[in-house]
């Protein structure tokens, strides 16, 4: 059992805090990860807000990637591996792992043991880390298979971004959408992961690529990440301005990084007949697909999809993405807006929902 540093949320809306955490020695098949770097994700925030569930404390963080310090029987990595952790551990035997597509594994697992309060009160409370992980810590506890080794030469804070949303709007273009040379494709909503989407739509080498957005700053941002053309739809039908780019016809693929109702009935009409909407903004509980005339559903033809985790395979895609971004093919250094503390967490939340910042990056020493 060692103390640590981390960042709790103790209750819905209230502010973060810094507290020392217990993290357990690591049983059978476990992992103690020393943290180097944790973006601040909008999941998190959603944590803070109580809009994944209620199981408050919540030790936040899970975007990371770290050095291995300590193992349990049977884990499959060792002390002194660099990992990116993920929150998809595949069990390998469940019915999808069966059928050969592990990306969906239906029965992904954590640490068995809990990360607990340490001091005051509450000493002892046991701690819901989120997505499994729980990395705005100097140290955490998670399972093996939520450890996949990159080259350790890797930046942490570039590379760590890929445990979460880089990896999901990459994944959303490449795996889910299965874009390719030559495509069009329309990404709307440019924060973290639509704008890598855009990056995965340019890597997959799709001929245009269209980003949809209401701030032009993000919009310049997109550009820079491999956007060909540009719509803020603030003022205009983004359906008809896709449409008009395309020839009338609508992109081949589109991808609604928001997660509205609205996003996702403008990626349905934006898209070419026999086109493919990828959804993979995360929508709230109490929202509903829009009315859209069945005939439309049938006529219109493609594919309707939703992208779990870019459904990628964490040791397939970790190492190649990070591969391409040591080769200087993938630009993830242009996701870290800033780097800050443990301590500077809870601005960064306020920075990242007024736009501010593609991504806030905790380093730890």
């Amino acid at each position: 059992m060692q103390q640590v540093r981390a960042v709790v949320a103790k209750a819905k809306g209230e502010p973060v805090s810094i507290e020392t955490i217990n993290i357990p020695d690591p049983g059978p098949g476990e992992a103690v990860v020393k943290i180097q770097a944790c973006g601040v994700c909008h999941t998190d925030l959603h944590y803070r807000e109580g809009g994944i569930n209620d199981e408050f404390p919540f030790l936040l963080g899970h975007e990371a990637a770290g050095v291995v310090e300590a193992v349990g029987e049977g884990a499959t990595v060792e002390p002194g591996d660099f990992v990116v952790l993920n929150w998809r551990a595949v069990c390998g035997n469940c019915r999808a792992c069966d059928r050969g597509e592990p990306w969906y594994c239906f029965s992904t697992f954590n640490a068995e043991q809990q990360m607990t309060l340490a001091e005051g009160d509450a000493a002892g409370t046991p701690l819901s880390p989120a997505l499994g992980i729980g990395a705005f810590a100097e140290k955490t506890l998670v399972h093996s298979g939520q450890c996949t080794k990159v080259d350790p030469a890797a930046r942490p804070a570039a590379v760590g971004l890929l445990g979460c949303g880089v990896m999901a709007g990459l994944g959303a273009a490449i795996n889910t959408g299965n874009v390719g040379r030559g495509m069009s494709v329309a990404v709307i909503g440019c924060g973290g992961v639509g704008m890598a989407a855009v990056a995965g739509s340019a890597l997959a080498g799709a001929g245009k690529i269209i980003a949809v957005d209401i701030d032009d700053k993000k919009l310049g941002w997109a550009k820079n990440m491999g956007a060909t053309h540009t719509i803020n739809s603030k003022g205009i039908d983004p359906v008809e301005a896709i449409q008009e780019l395309t020839g009338g016809n609508g992109a081949d693929v589109v991808i609604d990084a928001v997660g509205r109702p609205e996003t996702w009935k403008q990626a349905f009409y934006a898209r070419d007949l026999a086109g493919t909407v990828v959804l993979v903004g995360v929508p709230t509980p109490e929202m509903k697909i829009p009315e859209i005339p069945l005939i439309d559903v049938f006529g219109r033809g493609g594919s309707l999809k939703s992208s779990w985790y870019g459904d990628c395979l964490p040791s397939r895609d970790f190492p190649m993405l990070t591969d391409l971004y040591q080769q200087g093919r993938l630009d993830l250094d242009a996701f870290v807006t800033e780097e800050i503390g443990l301590d500077d967490v809870e601005s960064a939340f306020a920075r990242m929902h007024d736009g501010d910042v593609l991504r806030s990056v905790v380093i730890l020493k």
